[in-house]
C-alpha cells in the first residue's frame, strides 16, 4: 500500500480523534527533508509504518519516476529528430511540440531529482536508527547479525542509490543540449537552421542511448532492492 492510500485509510479510520488525525495528517504531509522529519516518520510510524517501508515506498516511486523521464526523454528526442524531415512550413508547429516536450522532460527529470531526495533521506534515518538500536542489542550474538544485516543492507543501498544518481545525472547534459536548439530555432525558423541539425541529431542520438542504458540499469537496481528488502527484511 503506498503513503497516499495509507493516508486515505487513516481519514476513514473511525477510532482516531478528529484533533489527531489532523495532526497526523499534516505531519504526513510535510516535506521529508523539513526540520520536522522527526515527527514526520514519528508519525508514520504511530500508524505501522516504519522507515524501511517508507524507504521501500520512495524506491518504488522512484523507479515509477525514473521510466516515466526515460520515456518522455525519448519522445522529446523523437520529435527532435522529425525537425530534420520538416520543411519551413511545418517547421513551427513542430517547433512548438518539442518545446512542449522538451517541459515535459525537464518536469520528468525533476521528479526523479526529488524522488532520490526523499530516498537518501528516508535511509539516512534508517540507517542512524538501525545502528542506534544495535548498541542496545545485549546479546553479543544477536548484536552480530543484526551488524552484519546492516551492513549488507548498506551495501545493496549503495548500490542502489548509486545507478540512480548515475542516471539523474545523466539527464541534465541532455536536456541542456535539447534546451539549446529549442532556443536556436526560436530565433532561427527556417529551413537552413533544420537541415543544419542532422549531425547534432546523430551525436543526441549517442547520449540518449546512453542515458537510457543509465536509467534501465538504475531501475533494475531499485528492483533488486525492493525484492531484497520485501524477502530478507530490514530493521528500523
Amino acid at each position: 500500500m503506498s503513503r497516499v492510500l495509507a493516508t486515505v485509510a487513516l481519514a476513514s479510520t473511525p477510532f482516531l480523534a478528529p484533533a489527531s488525525l489532523g495532526l497526523a495528517l499534516g505531519v504526513m504531509g510535510t516535506a521529508v527533508g523539513t526540520s520536522c522529519s522527526s515527527a514526520y516518520y514519528k508519525a508514520w510510524e504511530v500508524f505501522g509504518w516504519a522507515k524501511r517501508d517508507l524507504l521501500v515506498d520512495f524506491v518504488q516511486k522512484g523507479r515509477e519516476n525514473q521510466a516515466e523521464a526515460k520515456e518522455q526523454i525519448q519522445e522529446t528526442y523523437k520529435t527532435f529528430q522529425t525537425l530534420t524531415g520538416t520543411d519551413g512550413g511545418e517547421l513551427e508547429v513542430v517547433y512548438k511540440r518539442l518545446s512542449k516536450d522538451l517541459e515535459s522532460s525537464k518536469s520528468e527529470a525533476n521528479d526523479v531529482k526529488k524522488s532520490i531526495a526523499d530516498i537518501e533521506k528516508t535511509a539516512n534515518a534508517m540507517f542512524t536508527e538501525w545502528q542506534k538500536e544495535i548498541g542496545e542489542i545485549q546479546t553479543p550474538e544477536l548484536r552480530g547479525k543484526s551488524e552484519s544485516l546492516l551492513a549488507d543492507t548498506k551495501t545493496r543501498y549503495g548500490k542502489m542509490i548509486g545507478a540512480m544518481r548515475d542516471a539523474e545525472g545523466s539527464m541534465a547534459p541532455i536536456l541542456r543540449k535539447f534546451e539549446d536548439h529549442v532556443l536556436f530555432l526560436k530565433h532561427n525558423l527556417n529551413a537552413k537552421s533544420v537541415a543544419d541539425l542532422q549531425s547534432t541529431v546523430d551525436k543526441i542520438g549517442g547520449d540518449v542511448s546512453r542515458l537510457i542504458e543509465d536509467m534501465e540499469s538504475s531501475i533494475k537496481e531499485a528492483n533488486d532492492f525492493i525484492e531484497s528488502m520485501e524477502s530478507k527484511g530490514a530493521s528500523s
